[in-house]
């Protein structure tokens, strides 16, 4: 019911629109006047919408920007988990270093950094079946709020 609403809405500005913009040429020709615009009835409106809706996009995408050195960085320590439970099971203990999960896979290439580009830290314990991955985060700086610490 509200669509055929609308649709006859649109209809009757469409129809007044162009009765007006007729009447005005009309005019324009009888007064040998030059012809001037006449605006659409949706342009206003457009016009005012289209400016809110930049600006909607551009909070909600640095919004959602904001938190995606996090997500990333968390998304990597998913894939290292999976990668060093992966050797667990094959080698029996954790490997020595990070690099070695990398092996000659071009797809890990870039695994063993955080979103800043720092290298993650690894340590294993001395019996090789615990390790403790951590990211100094956005600061570099170890022991501070923004560090990211998994252990298995």
């Amino acid at each position: 019911m509200a669509e055929l609403f609308s649709e006859i809405l649109e209809w009757y500005l469409d129809i007044k629109y162009w009765i007006k913009h007729k009447k005005r040429r009309k005019f324009e020709k009888e007064n040998n006047l030059p012809k001037s615009i006449v605006w659409h009835p949706m342009t206003k409106p457009l016009l005012i919408a289209f400016p809110i809706f930049l600006l909607t996009f551009a909070l909600i995408s640095y919004f959602n920007l904001e938190n995606r050195p996090i997500e990333n960085t968390n998304s990597k320590i998913v894939k290292i988990q999976l990668l060093l439970s992966s050797e667990k099971k094959q080698f029996g203990f954790y490997p020595k270093e990070l690099k070695e999960i990398i092996r000659n896979n071009p797809l890990h290439k870039n695994i063993t950094k955080d979103y800043w580009g720092n290298d993650f830290i690894y340590k294993v314990s001395k019996d090789s079946l615990n390790y403790q991955l951590i990211s100094f985060g956005k600061d570099q700086k170890p022991n501070t709020s923004d560090d990211i610490i998994k252990t298995n």
